[in-house]
């Protein structure tokens, strides 16, 4: 089976990058970095902050109807989704497709190339996005500029080549321009994507741009679970109801208990007691108290072990403050543990195609591959068993999150080449499969 080891890798990249029509996309991207740095600056000036992407969605949909996408959509979630046309294909390739020549149901597979649209910064956020040059290169300066501006400018500027240059995809190519990876957002655009029936088990691979670089991959999805835990009581005066049972002392105690939990050094595994809320004033004794609690670990049985220690810790701290409560106290301690965030851990297998894939398209471009742990949007398929692989979409960048957030142009066109040389590569073998 193709691309299967290294070396029936290299030579498949080989011949795709010696394809005229390759060499003509290449072509239109070395000639246009204004047309890239401009949609990017564009869509840097348009909110974005968490559950309000809906500007950016629309402003993506019309950039994929300008190209001539097929099937441009936008799902419930906030979505936007299009197909690169594949006239060449047997028409069941295009088959079931809104807006396809064919109403037929079409079972084939699909590659997905995606970048998320949506950023950490909240609604208001000042977005004025300037242009400088430095040392010879444009850098771009505004929050969200690399994260994920890049990532959606380089996913248009690989659409835009392949279409330019009449490459004749192997299998349908799904780009889409996806919600909710941030934060909060806690990746429900993928989680939406994967739950779309038309594509129930259609997706054979999955590229994501997430950034800048061109020296590194995301191969290792890093899992985390984030709760909140709110210990509630009656309340009270500090004298006239002294003994009853203070929902911030049961709260420091279970804080207490789960933070000295001791975790391993392998698979790494990390807890963080991120905030915490409680009381009125100094002489209330309150009837709330509120933290919430980071766990991350490669392990998913790591997760599940810590969020068994979180109801532990917070249970024993209950039963312990409500044991010392008077017996005239007016009520007892109830606590509740709501999850606020899931993302599943997962690996893209060593002997996996699209990793040989990414591999060989390095050592044609004369680039190093960096295997490295994240948590992006690839999380969700590589957790039901898709190969996927998290790529910058070249250039540079630096304070990310930040309101210094910038991007610089310097080698963004050998990012581009290589994901578009990977996404060639893994429809290949997508279409033999």
């Amino acid at each position: 089976m193709p691309l299967l080891s290294r070396t029936t890798a290299f030579s498949r990249v080989t011949a795709i990058a010696a394809q005229r029509a390759v060499h003509g996309a290449f072509a239109w991207i070395h000639g246009n970095p204004k047309t890239i740095l401009d949609w990017q600056r564009e869509l840097c000036a348009i909110p974005a902050p968490p559950f309000g992407e809906a500007e950016r969605s629309r402003w993506l949909a019309a950039r994929f109807g300008e190209f001539g996408l097929e099937g441009v959509e936008t799902d419930e979630a906030g979505n936007v989704m299009g197909y690169v046309p594949t006239p060449h294909l047997a028409p069941q390739a295009n088959a079931g497709r809104e807006g396809s020549r064919d109403t037929g149901e079409y079972s084939g597979p699909v590659v997905v190339l995606s970048a998320h649209l949506d950023t950490v910064f909240p609604a208001g956020t000042v977005l004025q996005p300037v242009v400088r040059s430095v040392d010879g290169t444009d850098r771009l300066e505004c929050p969200g500029a690399c994260d994920n501006c890049a990532g959606v400018a380089g996913m248009l500027a690989v659409a835009r080549a392949l279409l330019s240059s009449g490459a004749a995809l192997p299998c349908p190519l799904l780009l889409v321009g996806n919600v909710g990876e941030e934060g909060e957002g806690d990746l429900r655009g993928m989680r939406h994507l994967y739950g779309n029936a038309k594509l129930a088990g259609r997706i054979a691979a999955h590229v994501v741009l997430d950034g800048a670089g061109a020296d590194s991959a995301v191969t290792q999805a890093l899992g985390s679970r984030r709760f909140q835990l709110t210990i509630a009581g009656p309340g009270g005066h500090s004298f006239t109801d002294a003994g009853t049972p203070n929902p911030i002392a049961a709260l420091a105690s279970a804080l207490a208990s789960i933070a000295a939990t001791v975790l391993p050094d392998e698979p790494r595994t990390t807890l963080n007691l991120g905030t915490i809320h409680g009381g009125t004033s100094v002489n209330s004794i309150p009837e709330s108290a509120t933290a919430t609690v980071d766990f991350r670990s490669t392990s998913a049985e790591e997760l599940i072990r810590l969020e068994v220690a979180l109801h532990r810790a917070a249970e024993d701290a209950v039963l312990y403050w409500n044991g010392r409560a008077m017996a005239r106290t007016r009520g007892l301690l109830r606590y509740a543990i709501q999850k606020i965030g899931d993302r599943p851990a997962a690996v893209l297998p060593e002997d996996s195609p699209v990793l040989h894939a990414l591999r060989a398209v390095d050592r044609h471009l004369g680039l190093q591959t960096g295997a490295r742990l994240g948590s992006t949007d690839g999380n969700i398929p590589l957790s039901l068993g898709v190969p996927a692989i998290s790529l910058g979409a070249g250039g540079e960048g630096g304070g990310a999150h930040t309101l210094g957030e910038w991007y610089s142009t310097k080698d963004r066109e050998v990012g581009l080449r290589r994901v578009l040389l990977l996404t060639l590569a893994v429809a290949e073998w997508a279409a033999e499969q």
